[in-house]
């Protein structure tokens, strides 16, 4: 049961901490898939 709980608890850290992460090395969608003449804010 101690497993299943530490399990849930990684997978809830790991869904908050990954958009964070992705979008310091560079991984978000709108810098991987515009074109140099799209103009993002």
């Amino acid at each position: 049961m101690r497993a299943m709980f530490a399990a849930f608890a990684a997978v809830i850290i790991i869904a908050i901490a990954a958009p964070f992460v992705l979008e310091q090395f560079g991984f978000s969608s709108a810098e991987r898939y515009s074109a140099s003449d799209v103009r993002l804010d």
